[in-house]
């Protein structure tokens, strides 16, 4: 891992990554949770902002912290970070559910798996959370200019799959329609796309929104080629942020993964 993340790090000299909104003082983010240790991975955008910042806008500290900035490793720039600075960003990672997890956001997902009994939390801690672009952006994904998107994907579309390629992952969850659009982009993979008809989400003002559930199976990420072959599922609806995402649509995607899991790990 220390080579990858040295990669990523390296990455926040760059001019043109520096353009698109990320925090530059914040650390790239590999992984929440032990990636060594996971056989299950869900996989969202980008980290949010506030994994490094309140609500206000102000710099997580003390036991509030969540990840390594420049100011709490003790530099002024990522070029001067060493293997100890590298050590204390792949601590936090690994201890992310176990010290000051943004529950907000992790718990709902951790529901959806967690019927697999693999869990982000203590005791399990077999799942891990990866994102397509590894660093946080200082507005949301939405709030990016079209081209500072595509120079996300263009700049670091290859991390996902750097750091999957030897790791012991065999399931991809991926988390809405955009992540699995995005997914698309940056691998080779032939999704089958199946309406479910347990997941329409209610509407008043017309029949509702239809819930899809994608299955597939990947070898290559970014142009970089995996170990072995991952299984990835993948559901339309945005869990935290897709209006009336009812109990029970929660409840059918949880038992959908749950039953695709025991086929993929039997």
């Amino acid at each position: 891992m220390d080579e990858q993340l040295y990669s990523l790090v390296d990455r926040l000299n760059d001019p043109t990554l520096l353009k698109t909104n990320v925090i530059s003082w914040g650390c790239p983010v590999p992984s929440f949770g032990d990636l060594a240790n996971s056989k299950i991975a869900t996989i969202g955008l980008n980290p949010s902002n506030r994994e490094f910042v309140d609500e206000n806008g102000e710099e997580l500290n003390g036991t509030d912290r969540r990840f390594h900035t420049l100011s709490s490793l003790g530099i002024k720039c990522w070029a001067e970070a060493k293997q100890q600075h590298l050590d204390l960003i792949l601590r936090l990672c690994r201890e992310y559910f176990n010290r000051n997890p943004y529950d907000r956001w992790f718990k709902k997902l951790d529901y959806l798996i967690s019927g697999t009994s693999m869990s982000y939390y203590f005791p399990s801690s077999q799942a891990c959370h990866l994102d397509l672009i590894p660093y946080a952006t200082s507005v949301k994904w939405t709030n990016l200019t079209t081209e500072q998107r595509s120079s996300l994907l263009e700049l670091t579309g290859d991390s996902l799959g750097i750091l999957l390629k030897e790791s012991p992952v065999e399931l991809l969850v991926l988390n809405g329609k955009t992540v699995v659009d995005n997914f698309g982009k940056i691998s080779n993979i032939q999704f089958d796309t199946k309406l479910m008809e347990n997941w329409m989400l209610p509407r008043k003002s017309n029949d509702g929104v239809p819930g899809y559930a994608y299955t597939g199976s990947v070898r290559k990420i970014g142009g970089v080629v995996l170990d072995q072959e991952v299984f990835v599922l993948g559901y339309n609806h945005n869990i935290q942020s897709s209006f009336g995402v009812t109990k029970e649509v929660q409840m059918s995607i949880r038992k959908w993964i749950s039953n695709s899991a025991k086929e993929i790990f039997a």
